[in-house]
């Protein structure tokens, strides 16, 4: 299983970046996924999941009503929109598959690459 995570870059306090994470086959077929990021320094933390069928989503509260989860099973691709990007946002995301169908905070299989966003104040 191979997830390749973009969408990336530097981006104005305020401003909005879409992530895509496209994985090899039907990876995300009757299994929940999930984004994490990792700030320099600091522990990877979780920030979205969304299950099998779209009906659960979870999001950690300092991205709520900020972030949006999404995903696209015909092109196995999950996607994480981020608007009103804050400094704090900065770090380098994550996405996963996780071990189950419903969202969860812990086991997760498969791990993306990441791919680093920038938000400057």
């Amino acid at each position: 299983v191979q997830l390749q995570a973009s969408g990336g870059g530097l981006v104005q306090a305020g401003g909005s970046l879409r992530l895509s994470c496209a994985s090899s086959g039907r990876t995300f077929s009757g299994r929940a996924g999930g984004w994490f990021r990792q700030a320099p320094g600091k522990e990877r933390e979780f920030v979205a999941a969304i299950s099998y069928d779209d009906n659960n989503i979870e999001y950690a509260d300092s991205v709520r009503g900020r972030f949006t989860i999404s995903k696209d099973n015909a092109k196995n691709t999950i996607y994480l929109q981020m608007n009103s990007l804050k400094p704090e946002d900065t770090a380098v995301y994550y996405c996963a598959v996780r071990r189950f169908h419903l969202v969860g905070t812990t086991n997760y299989e498969y791990w993306g690459q990441g791919t680093l966003v920038t938000v400057s104040s």
